[in-house]
């Protein structure tokens, strides 16, 4: 007879984003506003750093943290970047941020422990807590501006809250946080000794302020999460980084030796030439955003619909208005089959953005004119 396996995976679901974008696939003419991924290709220098890894049959394991001059270029490029103080022994390459969060969550995490979200999120944190045995607690930000409030932080804390993801700019909102905000946050968190675990995946792309991180302001506490996908659009290349202190750090890093040895050695080239000479390989990518970030919503506003700007990302998270009477997925679905569109209806974020749908601008400006377009003549059907 089979031995069971382990109930917890009885109540993870495939991520909602992929069932949706699976139950429109086939559709023809279908334009998809669905995934996080930057239309741009991988910055040529980049490429060619990797090909010259592979002639240079540089194919062998590396350290388990990473090559030694990649962690070096690390401490530099997120100190220059956003002031952010990590030695070389306080920095970890993983297999992309995905990575880097199961990680974090695992070498934090006890049964019975409470992780605060501010809700909606991304989906990928709640079942890695829930695999580790600890509780999501959701904040509910829908009425906030999709902003987490001290208020709100403080009435959500107990004596079994261990950490608090906070992701910013936001999947799927696009919002993201000032220095005041975060600052205000970190005074409500500073004499918990709660872990705040802080993905910064898209802080290069921001377009109204420059990205400031939590982690100066409770350095002890604070796990940084980051890497190379959106700013590099580099997503296949799997580059992440874990930043903590040294404490954190090492004890993460067992973790990670033993989930998967060392990130990609042809990749970590790669990430060593896009951090050293291609630091600012981001800056083109990040104004072709916000110019189409900017035409979106005017597009929407113009449909009828409520809008929240985003600070950066590349996502815009809309409410359906009360005159659309189905959930977002069933509108969903009848927009991709009518009108050949397809956004990610809002439930597969959370139970609170039912009423929503997200809309991802990491696409040609002609496909995201046309499919609004399409939307536009939808909508007035």
């Amino acid at each position: 007879m089979t031995k069971s396996i382990r109930p917890e995976l009885h109540d993870i679901q495939v991520s909602g984003i992929r069932t949706f974008n699976t139950r429109v696939t086939g559709i023809p003419d279908m334009i998809r506003l669905t995934l996080g991924e930057p239309d741009f290709p991988t910055p040529e220098h980049v490429k060619q750093a990797a090909i010259q890894a592979i002639q240079d049959n540089f194919t062998n394991y590396t350290p388990n943290a990473g090559m030694p001059e990649l962690l070096q270029a690390a401490s530099t490029y997120f100190q220059e970047k956003y002031s952010l103080e990590y030695n070389t022994d306080e920095i970890i390459v993983t297999v992309g941020a995905t990575e880097a969060i199961s990680v974090a969550l695992q070498t934090i995490l006890e049964p019975g422990d409470e992780v605060i979200l501010p809700d909606p999120i991304y989906p990928g944190y709640e079942p890695l807590i829930t695999l580790n045995k600890a509780v999501p607690i959701k904040i509910d930000t829908t009425e906030t501006n999709f902003k987490l409030t001290p208020e709100q932080l403080h009435t959500h804390i107990t004596a079994k809250t261990k950490a608090l993801i906070i992701p910013y700019p936001s999947n799927p909102t696009g919002v993201s946080l000032t220095k005041a905000e975060l600052s205000d946050l970190a005074a409500v968190l500073k004499e918990t000794g709660i872990f705040v675990i802080a993905d910064e995946i898209y802080s290069e792309l921001t377009y109204q302020e420059e990205h400031v991180s939590i982690a100066p302001m409770l350095t002890e506490q604070t796990i940084v999460i980051n890497g190379l996908s959106k700013s590099h659009a580099m997503i296949g290349w799997r580059i992440g980084f874990l930043l903590a202190p040294k404490e954190i750090t090492q004890e993460m890093l067992k973790i990670h030796q033993y989930s998967v040895t060392c990130a990609s050695s042809i990749s970590q080239k790669a990430a060593l030439e896009a951090i050293t000479n291609g630091k600012d390989d981001a800056f083109q990518m990040r104004t072709e955003y916000k110019t189409r970030a900017n035409f979106t919503q005017e597009r929407l506003e113009k449909m009828g619909f409520t809008v929240i700007p985003p600070d950066g990302a590349f996502y815009f998270f809309v409410k359906l208005p009360d005159t659309i009477t189905e959930n977002s997925f069933d509108w969903a679905v009848k927009l991709a089959e009518e009108a050949k569109v397809a956004v990610v209806p809002g439930n597969a974020f959370s139970e609170k953005g039912d009423r929503y749908f997200r809309l991802s601008y990491a696409t040609s400006f002609n496909k995201l004119a046309e499919a609004l377009d399409r939307m536009a003549t939808f909508l007035e059907k």
